[in-house]
């Protein structure tokens, strides 16, 4: 072990070095220690339209046995398109186990982003977003909060097969009640799942709905227990609400939801809500988990008997905004 650990972390310096060299000041090591590093990518070196930040952990079993851990951010990038992006850089680890993958994913990750300038998309300005945030979407996030963030939120999860469930029928959905505020709207979508393949499958179905697809954010979380490892496999996406993903998928660890996926939309109406955005997000996802007995934890579980057992029969409420 001690041996393969050894092997990984100097495969690790000779790929940092590598890449350093290739991308000069686009390259940034935000932890060496902790292994953090972190990219701009663009669509063009010359005349840059759209840009990314690409932002990893490379644990102790990458490259031999274990992905890097990532974040895609960018003031632009929505649902649809960082679903597209994640299926990519999914596709290429799981197509090179054991190699290093951080070049084909940055090459990746810029074949997109030419490829969505050279459609009729328009092009985002600097500070075009409805974000409430309190820093500009630019800086890049040096503080320990991002190593959190990373562990919590990682999109692939190398001891789960990601292709398993991939081809099943796609689970019913829920959908919860909508809440209003100041032209806000917030709804929650839940759906029972066992595998990431029928999250993903999931998320399709739910952009496929026109006024989800337009939705200013369509921010997720799951939790699936693994029998054979006795442990979960979670994920949060906060699809530019900052914070938003880790902070439900945080609720659903205090709930003990497993099992189970809650997407919140919310239509943003034009007026900021600061704070008050975080308790709509949080209480339409304790609502819908709740209605359809997703809760195990003391407080639920004496108030509505929750076992965690109830997939819920399919509610016919419409998708408002």
């Amino acid at each position: 072990m001690a041996d393969t650990e050894e092997e990984n972390l100097q495969s690790q310096v000779d790929e940092i070095e590598a890449l350093s060299s290739i991308y000069g000041d686009d390259w940034c090591v935000i932890d060496e220690a902790a292994r953090i590093f972190c990219i701009k990518i663009s669509n063009s070196l010359d005349h840059p339209e759209w840009t990314l930040c690409l932002q990893v952990i490379l644990p102790p079993e990458y490259p031999s046995a274990a992905p890097p851990l990532y974040q895609l951010n960018a003031p632009w990038l929505r649902g649809e398109d960082r679903l597209t992006i994640s299926n990519n850089l999914e596709e290429i680890y799981l197509q090179n186990l054991g190699e290093n993958i951080l070049y084909q994913w940055v090459e990746k990750i810029r074949e997109f982003l030419e490829e969505i300038s050279k459609t009729s998309v328009p092009a985002p300005t600097s500070k075009a977003t409805t974000e409430e945030t309190e820093a500009d979407d630019d800086d890049i996030a040096c503080t320990s909060e991002l190593l959190n963030d990373l562990l919590l939120c990682s999109v692939i999860d190398g001891t789960f097969d990601n292709s398993e469930g991939v081809g099943k029928e796609v689970p019913s959905i829920v959908h919860g009640e909508p809440i209003s505020d100041r032209r806000s709207t917030f709804q929650a979508h839940l759906a029972p799942v066992d595998s990431p393949g029928q999250v993903k499958a999931v998320l399709n179905k739910l952009y496929e709905n026109k006024k989800i697809a337009s939705a200013t954010h369509n921010i997720y979380a799951y939790r699936i227990y693994s029998k054979k490892t006795n442990t979960f496999i979670q994920d949060c996406e906060d699809d530019g609400e900052t914070a938003a993903g880790k902070r439900l998928l945080h609720l659903m660890q205090i709930l003990d939801a497993r099992d189970v996926m809650v997407v919140v939309s919310r239509w943003y109406g034009g007026i900021l809500l600061g704070p008050d955005r975080f308790k709509h997000i949080n209480n339409c996802a304790r609502n819908i988990l709740v209605e359809n007995h997703y809760t195990n934890s003391a407080e639920d579980s004496g108030k509505h008997g929750g076992k965690n057992k109830h997939h819920g029969k399919e509610n016919k409420k419409r998708i408002e905004h």
